[in-house]
């Protein structure tokens, strides 16, 4: 290589490093547990002005080309990332970012060739493009992330849950009434992508034509309620059901308080009744586990495995969840209902879901909306181990 090309080629080069290793620890990546090109667009600005510093006395071809061959080489090292860690290149989030990337070196060039009268002013317009570009970027990601909610008109969800999602759990019904609802997390961002339907019974509330069951580690149910389920699902229903084999949700009552959710599923008879069976949650099981279903993350905890499951069945994430034909209907099924735990799924930031930490209620709202759940991009997790 000849000196006149060693040297764009270096900065090129240290551009396209520099930008990859901001996208990895202030991008989120490395902390997520992502490796998604898209969130170095945020952090582009500043590669970009130091690389049109860096040649602001090289004539215009050298510094184009120099943009150009610094941008070609993150591409490809973001799409080897892809490719090795998460088993894809996203080609729509490289393009995103080797466009903004083309437009950010430009701007930068801009204001470093610029000759005003004021010559600092020229450095202070780069300076105030720093937190303009981060803002802009985060802005445009929370779009481009944001999974699209149930069409209008779609039947609502049923949802049954001994899980305290609603309410604050005091003893003095005359406050909980003055304080109103009082969602947790994971109801309100339910809420948020489709219509919900909390109810005590599904034999006085039957879930509407072409709605879906949630059952979120429920209480113990009577056997009509346990009829009503099965006939729902063979009769073409969908269901999700969580059913938890040791749960950790914090209780907000003393111990053995009948409000408390169940320690593990009481759903052990409708289980029996489709040729199913939930081992119990391994003792030495520590710290979440994330799991991928159909390309989806979810963060469990002590989650139980399916030990018996009917041909009509397939499992995923090493028989921690399963898919099941039931007579006409479907259902999917989950060993752990600690996965609606805000902290297991919420985002890092407050309404950045850009920055989730799981797909779970994204995976839930696609199960229980035809049409939701769905987003321009989505998370490009590294493939996980840990289940």
């Amino acid at each position: 290589m000849t000196a006149a090309l060693r040297g764009p080629f270096l900065r090129a080069f240290l551009t396209a490093s520099l930008t990859a290793g901001l996208a990895w620890v202030a991008g989120g990546q490395a902390l997520l547990g992502r490796i998604d090109p898209a969130l170095a667009v945020p952090l582009l600005a500043f590669p970009m002005i130091l690389l049109a510093a860096s040649q602001r006395r090289e004539v215009a071809r050298i510094r184009l080309r120099t943009a150009v061959l610094a941008m070609a080489l993150l591409t490809i090292a973001q799409a080897l990332l892809g490719l090795i860690l998460a088993g894809s290149a996203a080609p729509f989030q490289l393009l995103l970012v080797l466009t903004l990337g083309g437009v950010a070196a430009l701007i930068a060039d801009m204001l470093v060739q610029w000759r005003p009268g004021i010559r600092t002013l020229p450095w202070l317009a780069a300076l105030a493009l720093l937190p303009a570009w981060f803002a802009a970027g985060h802005i445009l990601l929370a779009a481009l992330y944001r999974p699209a909610a149930a069409p209008a008109g779609a039947p609502a969800a049923t949802m049954l849950t001994g899980l305290p999602l609603r309410w604050s759990g005091g003893d003095d019904l005359a406050a909980m009434i003055a304080e109103g609802v009082h969602d947790d997390p994971a109801l309100a961002r339910l809420a948020e992508l489709g219509p919900v339907s909390l109810v005590d019974s599904l034999v006085d509330d039957v879930p509407p034509p072409g709605g879906a069951v949630l059952l979120a580690h429920p209480l113990a149910l009577a056997p009509q309620e346990l009829v009503a389920i099965d006939a729902f699902v063979r009769g073409g229903g969908r269901a999700v059901i969580l059913a938890d084999a040791l749960s950790g949700w914090p209780p907000r009552h003393p111990l053995g308080d009948p409000r408390n959710p169940p320690v593990t599923s009481l759903l052990t008879q409708l289980l029996d009744h489709w040729g199913m069976a939930l081992g119990a949650a391994p003792v030495e099981q520590g710290a979440a586990i994330a799991v991928d279903v159909e390309g989806k993350r979810l963060r469990l905890s002590s989650a139980g495995r399916f030990d018996r499951l009917p041909s009509t069945c397939r499992a995923f994430a090493d028989e921690h969840v399963a898919y099941c034909r039931i007579g006409k209907g479907e259902v999917w099924l989950v060993g752990d209902a600690d996965l609606l735990f805000a902290p297991l799924w919420h985002p890092l930031v407050p309404s950045a879901g850009h920055l989730r930490q799981a797909d779970t209620m994204e995976w839930l709202a696609a199960r229980l909306w035809t049409g939701a759940g769905q987003a321009m991009l989505r998370p490009l997790w590294i493939r996980s181990h840990a289940a």
